[in-house]
């Protein structure tokens, strides 16, 4: 009733001592899961290392390590970006391409316009 009214309220001598328990079970139940969620962690990085063995495959990091090591071992020395390759039929190497078929069509023309353009 005092609460009411606008009296203080009724303290409990245990709340307190409540609330400590009740945090301290909180912290417990937390220490717990997160032992028992790295144990199961730990497993499962067992049963990937197995299956990397024996597939034999890399871990993502170190395959992404390599991966940058080549890049830089490439660019060694260069300012740049590396170039990106040329798919082959892309114009990279096509000049022997490129002349055949200048002598291709050189073949349909008619003779005098044929001496003109081979000059």
């Amino acid at each position: 009733m005092g609460k009411m009214l606008g009296g203080e309220e009724e303290k409990d001598p245990d709340a307190q001592k409540k609330e400590e328990e009740r945090q301290e079970a909180l912290r417990q139940q937390d220490e717990e899961r997160k032992t028992k969620h790295a144990r199961m962690e730990a497993e499962r990085e067992k049963v990937r290392q197995a299956i990397r063995d024996k597939y034999g495959l890399k871990k993502k990091e170190e395959k992404e390590a390599e991966e940058k090591a080549a890049m830089e071992q490439a660019c060694e020395g260069s300012l740049t970006r590396p170039k990106k390759a040329i798919p082959a039929g892309c114009g990279a190497d096509d000049d022997e391409d490129e002349e055949s078929i200048l002598d291709t069509v050189l073949k349909f023309l008619p003779g005098p316009l044929q001496d003109m353009f081979k000059k």
